[in-house]
């Protein structure tokens, strides 16, 4: 009896580490992502026409903002995987 609830003890601690740990990727990915999208409007806006360069700028810092609060939330993310 002692075994199966140190073995149910330890697969609930391991799925509650893997979700962690999927969250990290899923947000590390994405911030990723996110900053792929902002330097290529910013490459965008520097070779644009001056209406089009705007747009692209701010492109740019909307895709900025995102990738720094999906960094964070990964950030997060990880430190709670060892608890």
């Amino acid at each position: 009896m002692k075994k199966i609830l140190w073995v149910m003890a330890m697969l609930t601690v391991w799925n509650l580490s893997l979700a962690q740990v999927g969250t990290t990727v899923k947000e590390g990915a994405a911030a990723t992502a996110d900053k792929a999208k902002q330097y290529g409007d910013q490459a965008k806006g520097a070779v644009s026409s001056q209406p089009d360069k705007s747009v692209d700028k701010a492109k740019a810092k909307v895709n900025k903002a995102k990738a720094h609060h999906h960094a964070k939330a990964a950030k997060n993310a990880a430190k709670e995987i060892p608890k």
